[in-house]
Order: C-alpha cells, then sequence, then structure tokens
C-alpha cells in the first residue's frame, strides 16, 4: 500500500481546538465578571459612536485560520470608537480584578493601536453613542505601536484629593508589543496590596506598585517637599569645580602660531609617476546616444572612466609635496586647570513642605461601567476577542488555555511549516527572537532617553532585510557606548592624532585657535588637491 498523504499539524491543532473549546467554555465557572466572545455579531450588545470623525467600520468576523469570530478593524486610516455597557459597575477595591482580552494584527502593525479603555459611570458625563477620546475612563490597557511607540499602555485616571482633577498616571517602561501575525493575550492583574501585573501570552512582563514614584509617572502620590519658589542662588556662589591656575604663564618657546602641519620637505616624488597623464579619461567606448539633441541637452560629452594608465602606475597628474604633522604645533596655549577653592557645589533652592502633598493607602479607582475601544489606525485586520474581567487570576488563566492557547498553536505550528516551505526557518527564528531581544533592551531604564532612536533603527532593521547585519551591528556599537558612558562618564581626555594628513585639530583649541590653524593648512597644503593619495608614497 502507499504511504498515506501526512496531515498537517496545524489542521490537526485545528481540529483539536475545536473538539475542546466548545466543551471547556460549557463548562467555565461563573467566576467571569464579564465575558465576551463575539461567537455571534455584535451588533445588539455593542454600540457604535456616531461621531462623525468615527467613520471605520466595525466587522463581526472569522479570525484568519479559524473558525473563531472576534470584533475586526476592517479599513486602513481610520479612527474607531465601540462601546458595551456593562450589567453592574465593577468596583476596582479591596478585592484583585483581572482584565484581559486578546488582539491580532493580522496584516501586521507598522502604526496603530489595540488597546482598551475601562471606563467610568455614564455619570462622569459621557453617552455610549457620542463615545470619543474625550470620555472619561479609568483604566487604558493595551498594545500601541506607531514610529517610537512600541508598548502594552497601562494607564489609569485617579482623582486628586487635594485639586479634585483627574491625573493620568503611565507605567514607567512598559513592555513591548510582539511583532508577528500571531493571536496574543494581554492580561492586568490588579491586587490589593497595590500591586499590577502585566501578562502577555500568560508571562509576566511587567510588576509595579501603583503608589511607587518609581513606577508611574507622574507619581499618584506627590513628594512631601519641594524646592522653594522663591529661594534665589546668592550672586557670589561659585559653581565651578576648577578653574585656571592664575599663577600659571604661558612657556616661552610655546608657538601658538606654528602650523598643525607642514610640507614633507624629505618626499621624494615615487618613481614611475607620470605627470603628464590625466586622472581620467573619456570613455574610448561611450557613444552619443541617437536621440541626443544638442539645442536642448547641450554638447555631448562622453563620460569619464579611470585612466588604465595610472592603474599600474603610483600616480597620474602634477606631483606636490605632501604635509605632514608639524612636530612643532601645539596649539593655543590654555592655563592648567586647579581646584577652586571658593567651590560652593551645585546650587540647589532649599526644600519646603510641599502644599499639594497627601498621603494614600491605595488608589481610589473610580468603577468601571463600561469597556470601550477607541483607536486610530493606519491598519487594518485588526481583530479583537474573548475580552474578560475577573477576580480571580486562575480564571483568566482557564480562559488563556481554553480560548487563546489552542488558537496560538495552529498559528504556530502553521507559521514554522511556511517557513520550512520557504527554506527561511532557521534565519527568520533567528532574526524574531534577536529583535525580541533588542526590543526587550530597550525596556532597560537606564536607555529610556534613547529608546526613540533605538526602536526607529530597529524598526528599519526589521522592514529592510538587506540592512538587518549593518543595523544590529550599530545598534550593538550604540549600547555598548551609551552603556560605557553611563558608567564610566565624563569625556576622555583628548588625544593628539598621530596619523598623516590628519585634518583634525586638538580638541583643547578654542574656535578662533581652529579658524587660524585651518586657514594656515590651506595655505601650506597648496592650492591644487591631489585626487589620488593612495598612490603617493
Amino acid at each position: 500500500m502507499g504511504e498515506g498523504k501526512r496531515i498537517p499539524l496545524w489542521i490537526l491543532a485545528a481540529f483539536i481546538f475545536i473538539c475542546t473549546s466548545s466543551f471547556q467554555l460549557l463548562n467555565a465557572s461563573n467566576d467571569a465578571i464579564f465575558y465576551e466572545s463575539f461567537d455571534k455579531s455584535f451588533e445588539d450588545r455593542w454600540i457604535v459612536s456616531q461621531k462623525e470623525e468615527y467613520n471605520g467600520v466595525w466587522k463581526h468576523a472569522k479570525s484568519e485560520g479559524h473558525d473563531d469570530y472576534g470584533l475586526l478593524v476592517s479599513e486602513k486610516a481610520r479612527k474607531y470608537a465601540i462601546v458595551k455597557e456593562l450589567d453592574a459597575p465593577v468596583i476596582l477595591k479591596d478585592e484583585s480584578v483581572v482584565l484581559q482580552f486578546e488582539t491580532r494584527f493580522q496584516d501586521g502593525l507598522e502604526c496603530g493601536g489595540a488597546y482598551l479603555k475601562y471606563l467610568r459611570p455614564q455619570e462622569a458625563g459621557w453617552k455610549s453613542k457620542e463615545f470619543d477620546n474625550e470620555s472619561p475612563y479609568s483604566i487604558m490597557f493595551g498594545p500601541d505601536k506607531c514610529g517610537a511607540t512600541n508598548k502594552v499602555h497601562f494607564i489609569f485616571k485617579h482623582k486628586n484629593p487635594k485639586s479634585g482633577d483627574y491625573v493620568e498616571h503611565h507605567l514607567k517602561f512598559p513592555p513591548s508589543v510582539p511583532s508577528d501575525k500571531l493571536t496574543h493575550v494581554y492580561t492586568a492583574i490588579l491586587k490589593p496590596n497595590n500591586e499590577v501585573q502585566i501578562l502577555v501570552d500568560g508571562e509576566e512582563k511587567k510588576k509595579a506598585n501603583l503608589l511607587s514614584s518609581e513606577d508611574f509617572e507622574p507619581a499618584l502620590i506627590p513628594p512631601k517637599t519641594i524646592p522653594d519658589p522663591e529661594d534665589k542662588k546668592p550672586e557670589d556662589w561659585d559653581e565651578r569645580a576648577k578653574i585656571p591656575d592664575p599663577a600659571a604663564t604661558k612657556p616661552e618657546d610655546w608657538d601658538e602660531d606654528a602650523p598643525l602641519e607642514i610640507v614633507d620637505e624629505e618626499a621624494e616624488k615615487p618613481e614611475g609617476w607620470l605627470d603628464d597623464e590625466p586622472d581620467e579619461i573619456d570613455d574610448p567606448d561611450a557613444t552619443k546616444p541617437e536621440d541626443w539633441d544638442e539645442e536642448e541637452d547641450g554638447e555631448w560629452e562622453a563620460p569619464k572612466i579611470d585612466n588604465p594608465k595610472c592603474e599600474a602606475a603610483p600616480g597620474c597628474g602634477e606631483w606636490k609635496k605632501p604635509v605632514k604633522k608639524n612636530p612643532a604645533y601645539k596649539g593655543k596655549w590654555h592655563a592648567p586647570l586647579i581646584d577652586n577653592p571658593d567651590y560652593k557645589g551645585i546650587w540647589k533652592p532649599q526644600e519646603i513642605p510641599n502644599p499639594d502633598y497627601f498621603e494614600l493607602k491605595k488608589p481610589n479607582f473610580e468603577p468601571i461601567a463600561a469597556i470601550g475601544i477607541e483607536i486610530w489606525t493606519m491598519q487594518d485586520g485588526i481583530l479583537f476577542d474573548n475580552i474578560l474581567i475577573a477576580k480571580d487570576d486562575k480564571v483568566a488563566a482557564s480562559y488563556r488555555q481554553t480560548t487563546w492557547k489552542p488558537k496560538f498553536t495552529v498559528e504556530k505550528e502553521k507559521q514554522k511549516e511556511e517557513e520550512v516551505e520557504t527554506g527561511s526557518a532557521g534565519l527568520e527564528g533567528y532574526k524574531k527572537k534577536v529583535f525580541d531581544v533588542l526590543y526587550q533592551i530597550t525596556d532597560i531604564p537606564f536607555l529610556s532617553a534613547y529608546k526613540p532612536k533605538i526602536v526607529d533603527v530597529i524598526e528599519k532593521g526589521e522592514k529592510q532585510p538587506n540592512l538587518t547585519i549593518g543595523i544590529l551591528v550599530a545598534i550593538v556599537v550604540g549600547f555598548l557606548s551609551i552603556f560605557f558612558r553611563i558608567i564610566f562618564g565624563g569625556k576622555k581626555k583628548p588625544v593628539r592624532a598621530e596619523k598623516k594628513n590628519t585634518e583634525s585639530a586638538e580638541t583643547s583649541a578654542n574656535k578662533d585657535g581652529e579658524n587660524k590653524e585651518n586657514k594656515q593648512k590651506e595655505e601650506t597644503s597648496g592650492a591644487a588637491p591631489r585626487r589620488r593619495t593612495r598612490r603617493e608614497n
């Protein structure tokens, strides 16, 4: 008998998913406060914003490669807004609350958000049919990627007990968004001890304290003291740690006018130098195009090519003696620095009690009365599914195993088979791991000031495979440079370059000295530049 055709693993996984997911969902407990599977059309349960600018069309559609339905962003470059009012408000006090949902960027993601807003009661001043970016929320959570932004947001709005204003508090150094087309599940666990955990695909990516100034910006609790705005720096306050030595004098043999470079009088013209041959000649194989019109295009000239006679010779054209570094050059003289006897340190205003300070044992979250999706995206194909609110992470974990894990397994197996078929499994898998690590590195706190530039370079590497190796090298060198700069600090002492024909002056020279030296260099080096210095001896 002939060998039967092998059934692809992803098809088997899909079959198992279909068989098991329905059974598991039927046996799910009632511990879920809210759950939306989008198995049925959303139109009778969710309200689409009627605001004019929110013209993106939501669709009830299958996730690509599955029979499982979700809520689909169907058009590019549109604003979308849709909301679901809860049967009863969710109280965010004294008990754990778990927020979880799945999203998939079926066409990839270059610029767009896929976050959820957990809205305050409508008494706060909003209506479902007028839902927009101004509608007041308690928590905003989910992925967002565009340009330098690449983060899983966790933002909560909190009423300042002193001023009465609602302030947004952003999670510092949030995790990055997975860069693929697979379904991912995002989980935020709020605990009574003020801890919040952010999970991506069930794996903890961030743990933070809601009251900590190290984890949220601005801090929920203001500092106890602030700099006194009325305090002024005394006029005689000296912040200079070092000063020029007033007792130092310029040595008598110090010549500030000595040029940086001088003509090498000992140099001799290399044997075989072709004085009468030009560096370039007309291309003898070039012919004027038949459609060349001299009245419109001007007189035709053959393109230039390197003179083949010069290839075997040390050089062509008029030979001139090269320049060399002037041993007598010392540059502008500066008095050496000494410790400033009047140094008092960097002045800071004195601290005074902060009139806006307040104490708080835990955040006073507003209840969640609705769940909204309000995004502006340049991408289509964003699919939302299995939105859950629960009191226990075990419930959320159960849903992840039931609804997300089987789909993810199917997609992962299919992706592997496609990579094998195209012969790129090893390279693509390696590249993905490398870029995932690079995105994780950008979350290191001491790199926060450089994150936008680093992310921009990483994204270019993802989009342009032919530049990937060079970009990776540049990123590694950049990381090391930033690391050593932070570890060792300051600037290194300038070192005089000994390389022949250098074009840079000593870093100790000031601008006036540099201008003068450059002028002397031009006068010394002669009028005609030598085009083939690589052939000179």
